[in-house]
């Protein structure tokens, strides 16, 4: 394994040290490392892969070092546009150092959405033209692969990819992760408890990627009310309220309620803007804000930095609540319950787009475990529940 501090004095050496990207889980003791180790100006975790590429090319442009790009594989899609149009046009420099989650063959299990894009990694890279090495486990081969990637940097002026398999890292653990704050402050599971129990019958649930959707999983299988009401987004991160404002658009019968993450919103911070013009009076959209990516190693997120209640306001969203405990939830989905069976018959004050942040304890249940149907059989399910009662 790869100890992170020997890692960043390779980096270091060839004069990189400034860091941005998305957390992943086969980076987060590299990430945490760098965390702990970096100065605010010198890491920024971004809220999207695209506009880390963005910052890595105002860093290059401002100070003439070479920076780095973290991210998961599955954020190669948002990085596309300026990997190409960005730093392919300008000759933009920078080490981007990919997370290759659902390597195929392998025995590491992983989760449905990782698989196609395990598989493509590779030749997505080949595709962009962008050269690329998968990163040994020894520290010898290691040193020789960073200097043949900086090398192959400074003649083309290009970005280079360091792919990085399970267990590259040794592990490292944040030190400025502090204990949790836990005075009446919800965990993410028992918030979503919360929002269920107090739904109604024909409420349909669109939740995000990560640990949101395992635990709405398990909470069905707890109160036996199955899973049909539910889509679990699996990948995609950020977009689960676009896929609950079409939905809630097109259903305008159905309650739809989008049970979102913060790291998720900030991602696609946009979406925010085409719920609030559409305006579907049917819509609940309810963030769980723990300051982190919990799913990935729980690097921080801005988000508890921001006034995420102002920015809905600002979008269009028709009323906005702050909840930081069990009662003020509570409080916040009676007002914002939708029962009429079509959206005309909702009275003015109940119709939405509506906007819950639930402020709530980082962390989750260590046995926590995975759903047991196929991503198809919940499309299926999910479909067809929707379709009752046309």
């Amino acid at each position: 394994m790869i100890d992170p501090q020997f890692f960043l004095n390779q980096l270091d050496a060839h004069g990189t040290d400034f860091f941005t990207g998305v957390p992943d889980s086969l980076l987060k003791s590299f990430c945490a490392f760098v965390t702990d180790n970096s100065g605010t100006d010198k890491h920024i975790i971004a809220v999207n892969e695209g506009a880390a590429v963005a910052l890595a090319a105002g860093y290059h442009l401002a100070s003439g070092k070479i920076p780095l790009v973290y991210m998961q594989n599955s954020g190669i899609g948002n990085a596309v546009n300026p990997l190409l149009s960005l730093a392919g046009i300008y000759r933009l420099p920078m080490v981007l150092l990919i997370g290759w989650r659902g390597e195929p063959d392998t025995e590491f299990k992983d989760e449905p959405q990782h698989y196609i894009q395990g598989k493509v990694t590779c030749a997505l890279f080949d595709a962009m033209e962008i050269p690329y090495i998968v990163l040994s486990d020894n520290e010898n081969d290691v040193k020789t692969q960073i200097d043949k990637c900086y090398a192959k940097i400074n003649a083309d002026k290009t970005p280079y990819a360091l792919i990085v398999r399970k267990d590259t890292f040794s592990s490292y653990t944040l030190s400025s992760d502090a204990p949790p704050d836990v005075n009446e402050k919800m965990t993410r599971e028992e918030a979503i408890e919360e929002i269920i129990l107090s739904s109604s019958e024909k409420e349909v649930f669109i939740s995000t990627t990560g640990m949101a959707s395992r635990e709405l999983f398990e909470l069905r299988n707890k109160y036996n009310t199955g899973h049909e009401r539910d889509f679990l987004t699996v990948g995609s991160m950020g977009h689960a309220s676009s896929i609950a404002l079409a939905a809630a658009l097109t259903k305008k019968d159905r309650p739809v309620t989008c049970i979102d993450g913060d790291g998720a919103a900030l991602m696609h911070l946009g979406s925010l803007a085409a719920i609030g013009e559409r305006k579907p009076q049917n819509l609940r959209h309810i963030v769980l804000n723990n300051g982190a990516h919990d799913s990935v190693g729980g690097q921080p997120t801005i988000a508890q930095k921001i006034n995420l209640c102002a920015v809905a306001r600002g979008c269009g969203y028709k009323s906005v609540y702050l909840t930081n405990n069990k009662y003020e939830l509570r409080h916040a989905l009676r007002e914002t319950q939708i029962n009429s069976a079509a959206s005309c018959d909702i009275p003015d004050e109940s119709k939405g787009p509506f906007f819950i942040e639930v402020i709530v304890r980082k962390g989750g249940r260590k046995d926590l475990g995975r759903p047991d149907i196929t991503p198809e059989e919940n499309k299926k399910m999910f479909m067809q529940f929707l379709d009752k009662g046309k």
